[in-house]
């Protein structure tokens, strides 16, 4: 039986075509894939006036975790500018902190603000908490040192796409937890929440090929919790989980209405809203996962990235913390 499925928007479809879709991952496919090359930074780079920093911070268990650091060059700023704290995507498999850097470096260009991307470690290799724990040790990296990167301590957004926006709403938890550090603001992009992989538009995006089907988030899942057990897995790695989503930052999400993450994501935006909070949450008709930044010049994506940028323009304040 086939399942309905809401129809791509024209464009997206007509630039979709061309692109080789899969059904599946496999241990051996990927290994392929992570031998892909990276994405060309330097290019990114090449326009803009930035100053490149690269560090280590060490893992709770003493691993190395690379960070990027991006600042605007040459400013002569007064006040202490806002950070953007990226975690990238790639199903928590794949990747690296340089994957999908293009849309935080348009905030930087927006608003002078500075961009830290965390290269944490993935799965199969690193299980269980140790991506966000990764995640959330960069995180205290950069409040601790937010004098010395010129950086407003008030005014640190965590943001990431997919397997990033899903360890990001696993770090802003963790931060709410422990009390530490002050987050103002988070932006979840077609985040991946919930390990369960039952909702209905999990079930619509199954049993053919796609950007991100249902079958490759079962194992991209089966990857990152390893041994864990369904009653063991925590809210941190699977933030739907989360029974208490009160005194969250205020939040933005956005997901396509044709892709797997469609109904988890809009769920957790409406128990935010339900638990008291602030979240601002779109659904782009058409939109498959990771439209924009697969093809961010089409015209949904490029109102799609137009609308983040909006937000962060009215949550995000000259001087001091987000609203709440």
């Amino acid at each position: 039986m086939t399942t309905a499925r809401p129809a791509l928007d024209r464009e997206l479809r007509e630039l979709l075509a061309d692109m080789p879709l899969m059904s599946q991952l496999s241990t051996e496919f990927l290994g392929q894939l992570r031998r892909l090359p990276s994405t060309p930074i330097d290019s990114l780079l090449a326009h803009r006036r930035v100053d490149r920093r690269d560090i280590t911070v060490p893992a709770t268990d003493g691993a190395p975790i690379p960070l990027s650091v991006f600042s605007p060059a040459n400013t002569d700023r007064i006040t202490a500018a806002p950070c953007i704290y990226w975690m990238h995507g790639g199903g928590m498999v794949m990747g690296d902190r340089f994957s999908q850097i293009d849309i935080p470096l348009e905030w930087l260009d927006a608003f002078g603000a500075v961009v830290v991307s965390v290269d944490y470690r993935l799965a199969p290799e690193a299980t269980g908490t140790a991506l966000v724990d990764d995640c959330y040790q960069g995180l205290l990296w950069i409040a601790e040192h937010a004098e010395e990167l010129g950086i407003d301590p008030a005014r640190i957004v965590v943001a990431g796409a997919s397997a990033g926006g899903g360890l990001a709403a696993g770090v802003t938890l963790l931060a709410r937890d422990l009390g530490t550090p002050a987050i103002a603001a988070q932006i979840l992009i077609c985040p991946m929440l919930d390990h369960r992989n039952t909702s209905a538009s999990s079930r619509q995006y199954s049993g053919g090929p796609g950007v991100w089907t249902r079958e490759m988030n079962e194992f991209a899942w089966r990857a990152v919790l390893g041994d864990l057990t369904d009653e063991a897995v925590p809210e941190y790695v699977s933030p739907a989980l989360a029974e208490d989503l009160s005194g969250l930052p205020t939040t933005y999400i956005d997901t396509g209405s044709a892709e797997v993450f469609r109904d988890e994501d809009t769920d957790y935006a409406t128990r935010i809203w339900a638990a008291g909070g602030q979240a601002e949450l779109h659904v782009w008709a058409g939109g498959f996962h990771g439209f924009d930044a697969l093809y961010p010049k089409a015209n949904i994506s490029a109102t799609a990235r137009r609308t983040r940028t909006d937000w962060l323009a009215r949550v995000l304040p000259s001087n001091g913390p987000a609203n709440r």
